[in-house]
């Protein structure tokens, strides 16, 4: 049989489904048979006319989805030949603006996905691949993008068989002709027309038997043209039971959904309203893409730390039926693993082989690194795809199932209520079946109830896991969590007494620390050498801020928080902070003063050549107690037209001090527009663990909304720091590493870093978003961190 294709269909009215068999072969090779043994079915074709193309009802089956693949052993059998194939049973259909696959509308949840290993470059490794696409699963990715070629076809069995939407991808990319103006581009150039097709071809015909493919795309980033028309026109003679995709299609000429790359939630909510510009299309064209459904092929850009904004893009896309998601950029880095007797083991990426022409760390740029450790944007990315949305209201629990096919009766649903000095009482919540696309309110019980209303500081937990295990994840694997917590009101201290002017020579010596006479800054407190505090507006930049992507929001202006705002061109957030002298401040003390029990240091800031200056005043109460407090208070002058990375003080302390705890926002990282897959708890970690070593370093390791921190040494000893009083709502965030912002910033490789002899604690009262502006939006302005006072709070404890 020179081809086979068994056309698998499900009727989602009747339950039933059908095949059809497409089967290329001479005379000489039938009767040929199909069967189906589970069903029960056995089809013989005498002849190559009685192929008539028509559907054979095979009666009620099971529909193939990506939350239930279920698959079924199909044998074709020639005279001489034998071919077995695994098909599923499903159909994908376009009515209007919407994308139905077995009659039920589909929310894409997806990564783009490159073929690339640490170690084995694109040399395909099974057993890897596999581990990768188990991972998505963990993490509530529903769908794959094969950017930009198809796969190795073991890839699409095993989508096939674990569940996952597949759009597969045409090689074919023309992008380097966007930087002539796409002159001379083969996409529109009559001589390329059968190289084009060919290639959609070989396409189509290789892999048309995979259930999990619900899409055919051209190709990625190369025009538009004629060329690639035909390839769509081809495409939907040769299989009409799947949809044609191609993102530079951007007046929906030629193709059946209509596909952006980056837009900004912005823009994509305008895409689904009937009313506003749509980008490249007049008109006309715009009512013609408005009748098509519409995903992201690219979004998120996961370059270094982040991405941040996933939640914002979520709510849009839950809000309008038209939009059926989209694929993050991307699933993994591309750094290939060096190991130097002088630079240690790392991952080299653009210009470290000596190559001129090169894109540097861009191809850095994956939900994991390159050797598969998953970040804390994919933890994120998980928490924002989760499959079951919680939310509470004087009602109760509301409950909203996003599945695309099953119903919530596969999950146990468990309330806790956590106290901030341990401990935790657990319910069983009984949840009646949930179907897919319907919300359920229910009673929360009543002694959780209870017992966050007795004490505020507490925080109540409603977490959905698997009952059974599946081929991806154990029974009790996690799948969706909410929380409500609440801060416990606090006063800050009234107005300090000081009664004495310290000049350089006195001795500022106290039960509780010792301080520099000269700047006012620790040398030792509570019996540990400590440096600062001094206060810190900078951090490494990371990816995303360097980026320029699709433009800022930032004016300048603190008060543009709108989410309407458009995004203006121009510098990255990097740019801006360094223009700004944010990374050389310089800190000059107006004055020392002390009381009995009290110290005050006031101290102006601001960068050598610039007019924008802070005055700071830290404040230490209780200098002969156990438990000294810090104040800080921070007032701004005038003129500043940037936002700032961050807030906060930094000190130094003992290298020793490695075992972290907190309670707090964790495990992972937080910021504040990266704070879904971060959750309130007791957490705990080594200090190595804390932070994502990038190939490129960068701030990362923030953890937010911190109640107490402890760190420890070996035997346990160590310091721990609790959240005082504060002007801001709720707690404040702690970043604790081996070097320094200004370190990491210097380095371009880890192994540029400098030998560390002192651990950097930055006690941050907020930071900035991250964005995803390396290819996207810059951070939205309502997680900007815009110039104002602030005042906020530590107190400090021995821990013995």
């Amino acid at each position: 049989m020179e081809d086979v294709w068994v056309q698998a269909d499900f009727d989602a009215t009747t339950g039933r489904g059908a095949l059809t068999a497409r089967i290329d072969a001479p005379e000489s090779a039938f009767p040929v048979s199909v069967s189906v043994p589970e069903l029960g079915a056995e089809i013989t074709f005498v002849d190559r006319a009685a192929l008539d193309g028509a559907p054979i009802d095979l009666g009620e089956v099971q529909p193939w989805s990506a939350e239930v693949p279920r698959l079924y052993d199909t044998i074709v059998t020639s005279v001489g030949e034998t071919v077995r194939l695994r098909v599923g049973f499903r159909t994908v259909q376009i009515e209007g603006d919407r994308l139905l696959i077995n009659g039920e509308p589909v929310t894409f949840r997806g990564v783009n996905r490159h073929e690339f290993h640490h170690q084995l470059g694109r040399v395909f490794d099974e057993d890897s691949v596999r581990a990768d696409l188990v991972m998505m699963k963990r993490h509530n990715i529903n769908a794959v993008r094969t950017s930009h070629y198809p796969p190795h076809p073991r890839v699409l069995d095993m989508c096939d068989e674990l569940g996952l939407w597949v759009i597969l991808e045409c090689d074919l990319e023309t992008h380097a002709f966007y930087f002539v103006d796409w002159a001379g581009n083969p996409s529109d150039d009559p001589q390329w027309r059968e190289a084009y097709l060919d290639r959609m071809e070989r396409t189509v015909e290789r892999d048309k038997n995979h259930a999990s493919i619900v899409l055919w795309s051209l190709g990625n980033e190369s025009g538009t043209g004629r060329n690639l028309a035909a390839m769509s026109s081809w495409t939907a003679r040769r299989d009409p039971s799947r949809p044609v995709h191609y993102e530079g299609d951007y007046t929906g000429a030629y193709t059946d959904v209509y596909s952006r790359m980056y837009p900004t939630p912005t823009e994509l909510a305008t895409i689904a309203r009937d009313e506003g510009d749509i980008f490249a299309c007049a008109p006309a064209e715009a009512a013609r893409v408005r009748s098509r459904p519409m995903l992201m092929c690219e979004y998120g850009a996961a370059l270094g730390t982040g991405p941040g904004g996933l939640d914002w893009y979520d709510e849009v896309v839950d809000a309008h039926g038209r939009l059926h998601g989209g694929f993050i950029w991307e699933w993994r880095d591309h750094g290939l693993e060096v190991e130097d007797p002088e630079k240690g083991t790392y991952f080299a990426h653009g210009g470290d082989f000596g190559e001129e022409v090169h894109d540097g760390n861009f191809v850095i740029d994956g939900l994991v690194l390159s050797d598969g450790t998953a970040t804390a944007g994919l933890v994120e990315y998980a928490a924002v795809s989760s499959p079951i949305i919680f939310e509470f209201s004087d009602a109760g629990l509301s409950i909203r199932n996003r599945a695309h096919t099953l119903g919530t009766d596969g999950y146990d649903f468990v309330v806790t209520v956590d106290s901030p000095s341990g401990g935790a009482d657990r319910w069983a919540l009984d949840v009646p079946d949930v179907a897919p696309g319907a919300s359920r309110t229910v009673e929360l019980p009543e002694a959780a109830v209870a017992a966050r209303r007795s004490d505020p500081s507490r925080w109540l937990t409603v977490t959905a896991s698997l009952r059974k295990g599946t081929e991806w994840a154990a029974a009790g694997h996690v799948v969706a969590r909410a929380q409500t917590t609440a801060s416990a009101p606090m006063r800050l201290p009234g107005t300090i007494h000081v009664s004495a002017v310290v000049s350089p020579n006195d001795d500022l010596t106290f039960p509780a620390g010792e301080f520099d006479a000269r700047s006012g800054a620790l040398t030792s407190l509570l019996g540990w050498p400590v440096d600062g505090p001094r206060l810190e507006l900078w951090r490494a930049p990371t990816d995303n801020d360097r980026g320029l992507g699709a433009g800022s929001f930032e004016l300048g202006a603190p008060e543009s928080t709108d989410r309407g705002l458009g995004l203006i061109p121009g510098e990255s957030s990097e740019k801006r902070w360094r223009d700004r002298g944010l990374h050389r401040l310089r800190h000059r003390v107006i004055g020392i003063w002390r009381g009995e029990r009290t110290l005050r240091t006031d101290v102006a800031i601001s960068a050598a050549d610039k007019a924008p200056q802070l005055r700071v005043s830290y404040e230490w109460h209780d200098l002969d107690g156990a438990s000294p407090l810090l104040v800080v208070d921070v007032v701004p002058s005038t003129g500043w037209d940037s936002s700032w990375p961050r807030v906060g003080v930094h000190l130094t302390l003992p290298s020793a001090l490695e075992d972290v705890s907190w309670v707090g926002s964790g495990p992972g990282e937080w910021y504040p527009d990266m704070a879904e897959g971060a959750w309130a708890g007791h957490h705990r970690s080594h200090l190595d663990a804390l932070n994502t070593m990038h190939a490129r370093p960068q701030d990362s390791g923030h953890r937010g909304n911190v109640r107490h921190l402890e760190v420890r040494d070996a035997q346990g000893h160590g310091l721990r720091v609790l959240s005082g009083p504060r002007r801001a709502p709720g707690y404040p965030g702690f970043t604790y590493a081996r070097w320094s912002a200004h370190e990491l910033d210097a380095a371009t490789h880890p192994y540029e870093l400098p030998t560390s002899s002192r651990n950097h604690l930055y006690l941050d009262d907020a930071v900035h978003g991250l964005g995803s502006r390396a290819c996207g939006p810059d951070v939205e302005p309502t997680h900007a961190l815009w110039p104002g006072a602030r005042t906020f709070s530590f107190r400090f404890e021995r821990i013995d």
